[in-house]
């Protein structure tokens, strides 16, 4: 774990089934994540990934890079661009800063309408984890 180290890319396609799973996997029963119909009466063009799925799949990509005791301690993020079904979230990082046995990572999720995610997430990695 360094400052600058950089995390690979993660490719994320966004699936109907992604979106509507995250939301009742999060109990975000809101309609814009599983009823394109209502998504659609309400300005948007299909279903949309709510925060906590983004949120779950951040975690993800930040624990698979540092391995299995690597320990989330804090996620902050911000949304932008909505994530829609036949999209493809791309998922980059870099640690910003290191101490200790704890790093900060700057995250980024892209999509084809731009930029879907930014934030940074604190990760503790044990020596033994190493």
């Amino acid at each position: 774990m360094r400052a600058g180290e950089r995390l690979a890319p993660l490719e994320i396609p966004v699936t109907r089934t992604l979106i509507v799973a995250g939301a009742i996997a999060s109990r975000d029963y809101q309609d814009v994540h599983h009823d394109p119909e209502l998504a659609r009466q309400k300005g948007a063009p299909d279903v949309f990934m709510n925060i906590l799925t983004t949120n779950g799949l951040i975690g993800r990509y930040v624990t698979d890079h540092f391995g299995p005791t690597a320990v989330l301690r804090k996620v902050a993020i911000r949304l932008g661009a909505p994530n829609h079904p036949g999209d493809t979230m791309v998922l980059t990082g870099s640690v910003e800063e290191v101490h200790g046995d704890t790093a900060v990572v700057r995250v980024v999720g892209a999509n084809g309408l731009g930029t879907h995610v930014t934030g940074t997430v604190t990760v503790t990695v044990p020596e033994a984890g190493r």
